[in-house]
């Protein structure tokens, strides 16, 4: 990646690997596999920001696997503006530009990046959840990309239930200790036992090869496995806005906290400061 990509450059790729029925099935399912859309170079700048990342955690980051747990589980957030690979990878791949396309949004804001490592070893699941109640963001023009550097088998891979981002909003609870540590208990439905009975549910996952990754909607139910034997996951997650996004402060600290940022953008506000920079559109 010694070029600049053009704008156009970036655009026709997108064109290339999305067509219509791709869109459709974001917007019906939730969630879809993009193939092979990032280059060789681009997984590697990628992989390299993610080495500088573990070496140097911010001190948002965490590990979020038991202390029994033969692997280790690492998650860290927010760091675009200090890692320099990451930085690049979001704003000089075709990233935005599919969010703009399966969004169906005419602008396309950064909200925030979130890396997720599971070692060899890593039992720790990552439970059944939405992420958008654990947000300080209202709207449903959102999406999040789940991008691993390393291959991803189908039983270790993310999963979906399909449909899920149009119902309703489901409590949100602490992955370690099942706690509604953010809206208040029995404001929101709790969530559905989907292990309990997966033939219940309509689940979609994809085994996934480097270049690979797969998008999906913030409100989408969906949930991992730890790892198997020798493999490492390391996978980089971004988040988009769309045009209908709008500030919503909380009372409780939000994953990930934005401290400050209620003093400055009151609610309701569309999400325009420094911290969310436009991608695609004025």
């Amino acid at each position: 990646m010694t070029q600049l990509p053009s704008l156009e450059d970036l655009q026709r790729r997108v064109q290339q690997k999305v067509d219509d029925e791709t869109v459709a099935r974001f917007q019906r399912d939730g969630a879809v596999c993009i193939r092979q859309l990032l280059t060789r170079d681009e997984v590697a700048l990628l992989a390299e920001g993610i080495e500088a990342n573990l070496a140097a955690p911010s001190p948002r980051a965490k590990v979020a696997s038991r202390p029994d747990d033969p692997g280790r589980f690492f998650e860290d957030f927010c760091n675009w503006q200090d890692n320099p690979a990451y930085r690049r990878f979001v704003f000089e791949t075709p990233l935005a530009q599919l969010a703009q396309r399966l969004m169906g949004s005419r602008t396309v804001r950064l909200y925030h990046d979130h890396l997720l490592v599971k070692e060899p070893g890593t039992r720790q699941r990552t439970p059944w959840h939405q992420d958008q109640p654990y947000y300080n963001i209202e709207g449903r023009q959102n999406i999040s990309m789940w991008i691993p550097v390393d291959p991803v088998s189908r039983p270790t891979t993310l999963e979906f239930v399909a449909g899920s981002h149009l119902g309703p909003w489901l409590m949100p609870r602490t992955f370690m200790d099942n706690q509604a540590s953010w809206f208040p208990e029995g404001s929101l439905a709790d969530l559905p036992d989907v292990e309990a009975a997966r033939e219940r549910f309509p689940i979609l996952g994809w085994d996934i090869e480097p270049g690979d990754f797969v998008c999906f909607h913030m409100l989408t139910l969906h949930a991992a496995a730890g790892v198997e034997g020798q493999n490492r996951r390391r996978v980089f997650s971004v988040r988009f806005m769309g045009d209908d996004i709008r500030h919503a402060p909380r009372r409780w600290k939000t994953s990930p906290d934005f401290p400050g940022l209620a003093d400055t953008l009151p609610a309701g506000a569309p999400m325009e400061h420094a911290l969310f920079p436009v991608l695609v559109g004025a």
